[in-house]
């Protein structure tokens, strides 16, 4: 077992046996607080910290590991507007491509974007649109783009009951960067669902669809299909938020992944 696969499995272990404590230390979050979460635009200051083990990427079918830090800040414009920034900081590790070779971990490139959302909302959308930014910031040239990237996301979701549903979408194309590598242009979405229970518990389906239409026609479309459960819950005054996702990638590019682990614990800072 490689130690991407260790870490998962202690981290996936460790967030479900805080979410099953009852001890008198924890509170129930409750539906409110879950909704909170589960908003990826609400104004909220949260740093999530997602990690995703990707399993059969490469030639030997190895694991492969992605941990997305993602701070969110919302900022006040004006009675009007906010504005949420939006960064993702992804620390990977890459397996050995060869059985001569290393393996490889570092930060890739960090994703930013600007939502720029109404402070009042008028019935039961919620939505947020603004530009979006990739950088070339990996420590390795496998591990990102070698190009900066530019382009725009939107967000909308609505709260009816226990239900959340929406969908984020991201479009971007390269500017400028190295000239060997090759351009980008590409597209992620992330459709989300979720059903809220009482305590804080939910259940959850938020795949990451991605389009490279740099790519042959084939070779363009990353699908994945799953879903999961979590809760939102309260240590002390301090609110915290634990899931687990599992999703079966049933369209991908030859040599990615062909399912994915997702483990992921947020902590929310109200302003």
């Amino acid at each position: 077992m490689t130690h991407s696969v260790r870490v998962t499995l202690a981290l996936s272990s460790m967030i479900l046996a805080m979410t099953l404590d009852c001890g008198p230390a924890w509170a129930d979050g409750g539906p409110d607080l879950a909704q909170l979460v589960q908003n990826p635009i609400a104004k909220v200051i949260s740093v999530p910290f997602q990690n995703n083990l990707n399993f059969g990427v490469g030639p030997d079918h190895d694991p492969q590991d992605v941990l997305n830090i993602q701070p969110v800040l919302p900022i006040q414009i004006n009675e009007d507007w906010n504005v949420i920034s939006r960064t993702i900081i992804p620390v990977d590790y890459q397996s050995p491509s060869s059985p001569a070779g290393s393996a490889v971990g570092g930060v890739g490139d960090i994703n930013l974007a600007l939502y720029f959302s109404p402070a009042r909302t008028s019935g039961s959308l919620i939505w947020g649109i603004g530009p979006a930014f990739i950088f070339p910031s990996a420590d390795h040239e496998v591990l990102g783009q070698g190009k900066f990237s530019a382009g725009i996301s939107a967000v909308a979701l609505t709260i009816q009951g226990p239900w959340l549903v929406g969908a984020l979408v991201t479009q971007v194309a390269s500017v400028c960067g190295l000239s060997y590598r090759r351009d980008v242009n590409q597209m992620l979405m992330q459709p989300f669902i979720n059903f809220n229970f009482p305590r804080g518990w939910y259940l959850t389906s938020s795949p990451i669809i991605t389009a490279n239409w740099r790519a042959p026609g084939s070779q363009q479309w990353t699908v994945p299909m799953g879903a999961g459960g979590g809760r939102a819950f309260r240590l002390g005054k301090q609110a915290m938020n634990a899931q687990l996702q599992a999703f079966d990638d049933v369209t991908h590019p030859h040599g990615t992944g062909n399912w994915t682990l997702r483990v992921q614990f947020q902590l929310l800072f109200p302003k």
